[in-house]
């Protein structure tokens, strides 16, 4: 199991009497102990989370894991080993009892706190908020015990709500990072508002992200606003110069979640024109999500059972494997009806750090790791047409993709490693600590 649960049981020698002040210094050796609240953990879709996480241990950072929802996938990371961090399930199908417990000591030992909270729970009239507050009990009861010194959280809803509401319940500092789709549709622009108020720092992983934060929340919160781009683990990502067309037909490459926002419906119409045109080529397309089956039916209406694989999912190390045998890396992202978009998809990162000539669209950060014709192309959003210009040069011209893949190796060495990253977020939480000091001095 990954789990290393302490979660499923409750303290009965719990006091909720001493402040957060008066537990034992939670930073051995002066390093930050940092409490990260997550989804759930390791989901194949969040390299992103575990990277980081491996990076700011690396660092000398003691970390715990808390999760809202029990693991969904099956497949785990192979690099999850790496991870000294215990792991900790708040989710209330698996400790509803433990988290009952936690909200009856809370409210007899510190009422005050308890009804501010769910006062404020109540007020947004939402029952998914209302559980993410009786979760954040359960998280309080914990960090009374094991204090730590910032609590930081990945996604701007049920994560942050629940590290929210737990800063109220303790008075622990907290920050976190904003994506996507968390911060375009899942997170109503009051209860955004609400964490970054309350917040020490808001992260985010593009500078598109963070000018459209500043549109929702005022710029009277731009400094706590920042942007530190997911970092890459690099000595996973051997760089192989460009594939030469050879005998075989050329593998064209994408990794997605099968949903709407990647695209992917493009990219199959895309195989069509290049069909066509007489093309070689053999598309791959690595993921599971909600839109197999449409896909699927898309391919096989279309005759293309032959030229298009849905491999989907696969495990981290074994899909650097399949990115050195790919000609070409696609992901023609768009932005859907309800406003959902990606950020900087990870698997951009990691196709440029293995040398695959990458094709995306020109939509939310993307335009921040490739310069169009420098570092890749880019090419408008839901236009099949153009996507299938853009595959067919780069079929046709070994100078462009070894030009473009050069280009992009660089690029992700100077500005996307996981080092640069994880300096940036742990310099972040020593600079929260040093100021949540100064204030209580």
């Amino acid at each position: 199991m990954i789990y290393a649960l302490r979660g499923g049981t409750i303290w009965s020698d719990m006091s909720l009497s001493l402040s957060n002040r008066d537990c034992v210094d939670p930073r051995p050796n002066g390093n930050p102990k940092v409490g990260y609240v997550v989804s759930a953990w390791p989901r194949l879709s969040e390299t992103f989370i575990l990277n980081e996480v491996i990076g700011i241990e690396r660092l000398g950072a003691c970390l715990q894991i808390f999760t809202t929802k029990d693991l969904e996938d099956k497949a785990a990371h192979a690099k999850v080993t790496k991870v000294h961090a215990p792991v900790t399930c708040l989710s209330i199908q698996r400790n509803w009892k433990a988290i009952g417990l936690a909200s009856i000591h809370l409210f007899l030992e510190r009422p005050v706190r308890f009804w501010q909270a769910i006062l404020r729970a109540l007020r947004y009239r939402r029952l998914g908020v209302l559980r993410c507050f009786f979760q954040a009990t359960y998280l309080a009861e914990m960090l009374f015990r094991e204090p730590v010194t910032h609590l930081h959280a990945h996604f701007a809803h049920d994560p942050t709500f629940v590290t929210m509401f737990a800063h109220y319940l303790t008075g622990i500092p907290y920050s976190f990072t904003a994506h996507a789709k968390d911060i375009y549709v899942k997170t109503p622009p009051e209860l955004l508002r609400a964490e970054v108020q309350t917040a020490q720092a808001v992260v985010t992983c593009t500078e598109y992200n963070r000018r459209y934060l500043l549109t929702q929340i005022g710029p009277a919160s731009n400094g706590k606003l920042h942007c530190i781009y997911h970092g890459l683990d690099l000595s996973q990502f051997n760089f192989c110069s460009p594939r030469a067309l050879s005998s075989e037909p050329p593998v064209i490459l994408s990794v997605a979640r099968l949903v709407e926002k990647k695209g992917l419906g493009d990219l199959i119409l895309a195989a069509d024109v290049l069909r066509q045109r007489g093309r070689r080529f053999q598309v791959e397309i690595v993921g599971d999500g909600p839109l197999r089956q449409s896909l699927q039916v898309q391919v096989k209406r279309l005759g293309l059972n032959d030229r298009v694989k849905l491999l989907g999912p696969m495990p981290h190390d074994k899909l650097c494997r399949v990115y050195q045998r790919a000609c070409l890396f696609v992901l023609p992202c768009v932005v859907t009806a309800d406003g959902d978009r990606d950020g900087i998809p990870n698997v951009l990162l990691e196709a440029m750090a293995s040398g695959v000539p990458v094709v995306a669209t020109h939509i939310s950060g993307i335009p921040e790791v490739i310069n169009s014709e420098v570092e890749g192309l880019l090419l408008p959003p839901n236009n099949p047409a153009s996507l299938a210009d853009a595959l067919d040069r780069l079929l046709t011209s070994p100078e462009l993709r070894e030009r473009l893949a050069l280009a992009a190796r660089v690029k992700i060495e100077t500005c996307f490693s996981i080092e640069k990253s994880s300096a940036q977020l742990l310099s972040l939480f020593q600079q929260v600590g040093a100021n949540e000091d100064s204030l209580s001095v």
